[in-house]
């Protein structure tokens, strides 16, 4: 990526990367720099992290999930861990 706008494929697609801190520099700058200036990417990449930390949560065993998940969601990433 060397232009300095992003798509929100492209930020899509950049996501784990950005997350896992294995963005280089100029690309980290253009992906935040979109994810300011993109309220339904902010809104994607913070349910994205709810999600990746209700995974943990319910794979840990150490605590259940809120009562407000849908145990039909618990049990799909049960099955997804499994595989």
């Amino acid at each position: 990526m060397t232009r300095d706008e992003m798509t929100c494929q492209e930020f899509v697609e950049f996501l784990m990367a950005y997350l896992d801190e294995e963005l280089p520099g100029r690309q980290r700058t253009v992906f935040e720099g979109h994810l300011e200036d993109c309220p339904p990417c902010k809104v994607y990449l913070d349910t994205y992290r709810e999600t990746v930390e209700l995974g943990r949560r319910v794979c840990d065993g150490d605590a259940a999930p809120p009562e407000d998940v849908p145990e039909s969601l618990v049990r799909a990433i049960l099955a997804a861990r499994r595989s």
